[in-house]
């Protein structure tokens, strides 16, 4: 058994130097999610040099794990995911230490299942775990690399390591950016995401039958309360691309090994700048509707943020004009004209705008100019400006934006 060990820990002693293979067989890690990518990450430290690994899933080996699971063969079937693998990787490596949790990851149980590790794989598919999970990580400074959707990719070549402000082309890369977002965290977490875009011939997310709806409580057909229901076409090959990327992310920061990550998209001057233009516009419509001074307004305090700004622009519209979708010359503006009062000056020697975030449009800032003079400070409605596509378009943003101010 000694002789084995030192054999398959040698080649990684040459590569990480005993001192780097030291701190990876010490590290205790965790794996939140233990299907595709999960598995195959877990092979991957295991058979890396890591002695002790936490596996945490709620579900069971599926027939339809079968086509991209690490190690579950059909036999498994029926069986917990982390028993599973806990089963078959003892076979490989029996001196690493298997701390199997057979349940769903929520963020009330986070201390209790993150107690004691020093870095945390997220591997999960359900929004809400994933989101509570990666902000748990975040506000407590714990070590984390996050895995992106796998589901309907097919090109490996596309496949990064980034920060998650980089994330694209990935509808669970953006639904989780907008939640964190949302909660006041726009970058500072690693994911593994695919740059692949969709295409035609490309696979999508199936439809649910016709007959299903008919039925009425389409949601009892996901395994748990606020699970997805339809499913992503997955090829076999891609979470195991996806896991043994996260490893090799693991692996390498634990030992201290040198490795430069793709940069962010660094667009933070950006928001900086239309946050100073919705002061300025605020400043405005402060002066025209109370009759102020522009000394008497000057300094004006905004209750949005430059991380507010980021979120809109990017994840509500999708780093584009929602008049004409230009991606350019970018800037924030009030989509209707307020009614009643909206500068709050009840504090002495302080005035604050009470313009709330899902009130704000994306623009181009020549179309926000013509914007505020018309509907803002003028007298035209969005509906005489604006043709009905338009309307509905930012309608329906401000709807699924006041839907998503649970998550602030």
């Amino acid at each position: 058994m000694i002789e084995l060990i030192l054999e398959q820990l040698a080649r990684n002693r040459v590569f990480l130097t005993d001192d780097g293979l030291a701190k990876l067989r010490k590290a205790k890690i965790v794996i939140v999610g233990c299907g595709g990518v999960g598995s195959h990450c877990a092979s991957a430290l295991a058979r890396s040099g890591v002695s002790y690994i936490r596996l945490i899933d709620f579900d069971q080996v599926s027939l339809s794990s079968l086509n991209r699971h690490a190690v579950a063969t059909l036999a498994d079937v029926g069986t917990p995911k982390v028993h599973c693998l806990r089963k078959r990787l003892q076979a490989i490596t029996p001196w690493v230490q298997f701390d199997c949790r057979n349940e769903l990851f929520s963020e009330k149980d986070a201390e209790r299942l993150l107690e004691g590790v020093e870095f945390v794989v997220d591997a999960i598919d359900n929004i809400d775990s994933k989101v509570g999970l990666l902000a748990y990580c975040y506000n407590n400074n714990i070590p984390v690399i996050s895995s992106m959707g796998a589901g309907c990719k097919s090109d490996p070549t596309r496949i990064f390591v980034g920060d998650i402000s980089t994330s694209t082309e990935d509808p669970l890369s953006r639904s989780t950016r907008r939640r964190l977002r949302a909660a006041g965290i726009a970058s500072g977490i690693p994911v593994v995401y695919s740059t692949e875009k969709p295409g035609e011939g490309k696979a999508q997310l199936l439809p649910l039958p016709e007959e299903e709806f008919a039925k009425g409580k389409v949601g009892e057909l996901a395994p748990m309360a606020d699970f997805r229901v339809r499913i992503l076409p997955v090829l076999g090959t891609m979470p195991a691309v996806f896991g043994y990327t996260v490893a090799n992310f693991v692996i390498l920061k634990v030992a201290g090994y040198p490795m430069q990550p793709v940069e962010s998209k660094g667009r933070e001057k950006l928001y900086e700048g239309i946050l100073a233009q919705v002061q300025g516009y605020e400043e405005r419509l402060g002066r025209a509707s109370m009759g102020w001074t522009a000394d008497e307004i000057k300094g004006l305090k905004i209750p949005v943020t430059a991380v507010d700004v980021g979120y809109l622009v990017e994840e509500v519209y999708k780093g584009r004009s929602a008049v004409s979708g230009v991606p350019t010359r970018l800037a924030l503006v009030r989509w209707r004209k307020p009614e009643g009062k909206t500068i709050n000056d009840s504090v002495p020697e302080q005035k604050a705008s009470m313009v709330l975030l899902r009130e704000l449009v994306c623009m181009t800032k020549e179309e926000a100019k013509v914007h505020e003079r018309e509907v803002v400070l003028g007298n035209k409605t969005v509906e005489e400006v604006y043709d009905k596509s338009t309307v509905d378009y930012v309608e329906s943003r401000i709807k699924e934006e006041t839907a998503f101010e649970k998550y602030r």
